[in-house]
């Protein structure tokens, strides 16, 4: 079951990259199969709870360098058929049965989807029909390569928490910053697509999502959410002479880090006992 938990968490975050590289019709199907991917994870680390064993989220590296479409899709095919034989490993069949007939759909879908060039990997840094300054090239390089992988450890270290956890009230709190996290994460993953730039989150250290003392995580979440509210500050400044449209994108997300806080402080009321009892 572990074994077939890592390799799914692999084909999702594939799936995932493969939509960023898409530039056509492609990519909604692809974001929403890795989507599907990500629901098939939960499930099966659900089971593996349930079975009251540990795990952690370590994977392989995923090697994604491609120029064309068809070749990742290949290799996702290919981890999809091994999944598909692991899910023989999976004691609840209902499960088994849902899981696989999914895949098989997929592969399917998967071996007729149109081609395309892939230009995620070109390291050109221009992005389409935005003249940037070098100053700015520059914050926006290094904004998205740290934004994406923390918005991928948000997503683990919340779903982690939610799936040991049976507090109502925190677990919607999780899902709502898993869904937040989400959009975050393909939105950067996409514009760093487009820049050329794209790359797959390093894995997550288990001290950050095996945590011990939910308080002090949730203050120093806090803590790094006011951090992001002043980079993304920054970048917006740094870009609003070239391009007033991806300003306004950043301060945007800007003030979705407002809501990201408050619903953090509330979660940290709830935890210590203040409100919600």
């Amino acid at each position: 079951m572990k074994t077939l938990m890592i390799k799914t968490h692999e084909v999702w975050l594939e799936m995932l990259m493969a939509g960023f590289m898409s530039k056509t019709q492609n990519k909604q199907v692809l974001f929403d199969f890795s989507d599907i991917l990500f629901r098939h994870f939960t499930w099966l680390e659900n089971e593996i709870i349930e079975l009251g064993e540990s795990y952690s989220y370590d994977r392989d590296a995923i090697p994604i360098k491609v120029e064309r479409l068809s070749d990742i899709l290949k290799d996702i095919n290919k981890r999809l058929d091994e999944l598909d034989l692991q899910l023989l490993s999976s004691p609840d069949k209902e499960l088994d049965s849902r899981i696989s007939s999914d895949i098989h759909y997929m592969r399917e879908v998967l071996r007729n989807m149109e081609d395309e060039v892939v230009t995620a990997f070109n390291m050109e840094r221009k992005f389409p029909n935005i003249e940037l300054t070098q100053e700015a090239t520059d914050a926006l390089t290094l904004f998205l390569f740290e934004e994406t992988y923390k918005e991928y450890e948000l997503i683990m270290i919340y779903n982690y928490l939610k799936a040991h956890s049976n507090d109502a009230y925190m677990n919607r709190i999780f899902q709502i910053l898993i869904d937040e996290s989400f959009f975050h994460l393909k939105s950067f993953g996409d514009m760093g697509a487009k820049m050329g730039i794209l790359a797959v989150p390093r894995i997550v250290m288990k001290e950050l999502y095996q945590v011990e003392d939910v308080v002090a995580f949730l203050k120093d979440g806090i803590d790094e959410e006011l951090a992001a509210k002043e980079e993304c500050k920054k970048l917006s400044e740094a870009v609003a002479k070239d391009s007033p449209e991806l300003a306004k994108f950043f301060d945007f997300i800007n003030h979705q880090e407002n809501y990201h806080i408050a619903l953090m402080k509330d979660a940290l009321k709830h935890y210590t006992g203040e409100v919600h009892e």
